[in-house]
């Protein structure tokens, strides 16, 4: 033995998502030269192997998958067959302890449904969350469900709360989150039924609860952690990413269509905008961690490009380094919120 720490193994599903799998091999080869990891790909060796070739890339494993589930499919038609499939595949080498994490950009809900088959839950957790980094003032903010659980009971959203503590201190390196829930206003009394019961389950969790926090206040970090149901965080998702290509596209045309004191300007302000974009855009952060599983699950932008899937990785290698699946089973072990939604 050499004594080295071992690298963490990544499974990647080659064959999800729009540019799969072209983009997601050029990611795994990118993360494995940076030594990110092992690199696991997942699919069809047909299609992949030539892709790995042209690269130079012999060091980075295949594992055939001869199918792969349609962005289209629903959740129901991909568990079927499911066995077959590049995403099956690469969750199975999870679940079998043969990768530490799995990276998916393909057809989330499969993602979801076929992961909590294959890896269940934590115990003490009743429902996965996608918790997605939002870029804010002062640094990233978590945002979860935003899209796993449409309908929530008030329980999970408190589960939710914990989760994304856990993922916040882990990860993003803020020792005391501050976990706040969306709503309509910043009062107590204001909200509907499921998020006022929801604020109630968190003011009894071993978390850093501060209340209501409003939409305008994402961006802001009044919060470190934001908990809303999938419908709503979803929303907020799409949203931001569409306010995000508007403000570009709208800086891009004046700079382009202005005279030439206005194009001279733009030359200088170049690195600045350059910056701006990649604290703006979904490349930097890659793809939002699966919380609740037993094992680590990415879901990246069905869009992602070679530098989403690289962030995409290097966000499943933070969440096994730092173990935290395991954080989230320890601050739910013993919890029992359904208890504490009746108190």
């Amino acid at each position: 033995m050499n004594g080295k720490p071992q690298l963490p193994r990544i499974a990647l599903d080659a064959m999800g998502g729009d540019n799969a799998p072209d983009e997601i091999v050029a990611g795994a080869v990118l993360a494995q030269r940076e030594g990110l990891g092992t690199m696991i790909l997942v699919g069809d060796q047909a299609r992949i192997a030539p892709l790995l070739a042209q690269q130079r890339a012999t060091e980075i494993a295949i594992v055939h998958a001869p199918s792969a589930v349609a962005m289209d499919a629903s959740p129901s038609q991909a568990l079927r067959g499911s066995e077959e499939t590049s995403l099956g595949v690469a969750i199975a080498l999870v679940r079998d302890g043969e990768a530490d994490a799995v990276v998916s950009a393909g057809n989330s809900g499969a993602f979801l449904a076929i992961a909590l088959i294959r890896l269940r839950t934590i115990p003490g957790i009743a429902r996965p969350a996608i918790a997605v980094v939002f870029p804010a003032k002062y640094g990233p903010v978590v945002v979860l469900d935003s899209g796993a659980n449409v309908d929530c009971k008030p329980e999970w959203m408190a589960q939710f709360g914990l989760m994304g503590s856990a993922y916040a201190q882990a990860v993003l390196g803020i020792a005391n989150p501050k976990v706040g829930i969306i709503s309509v206003g910043e009062e107590r009394v204001k909200g509907n039924a499921q998020t006022i019961e929801a604020a109630l389950c968190l003011d009894r969790t071993p978390i850093n609860f501060i209340g209501n926090v409003e939409g305008k206040d994402v961006f802001m970090n009044v919060a470190d952690v934001c908990v809303t149901d999938g419908f709503v965080g979803n929303v907020m998702l799409k949203l931001s990413e569409g306010a995000a290509t508007l403000i570009g596209g709208i800086v891009v045309g004046e700079l382009k269509g202005g005279g030439l004191v206005t194009k001279l300007g733009a030359l200088l302000v170049r690195p600045a905008l350059r910056r701006v974009r990649e604290k703006l855009s979904y490349d930097s952060y890659g793809g939002a961690p699966l919380l609740g599983l037993k094992g680590n699950c990415i879901v990246a932008h069905g869009r992602a490009n070679r530098h989403a899937i690289r962030s995409a990785i290097r966000a499943a290698v933070a969440e096994v380094k730092e173990d935290v699946v395991g954080r989230i089973g320890e601050l739910v072990s013993g919890l029992d919120l359904s208890a504490v939604r009746e108190a």
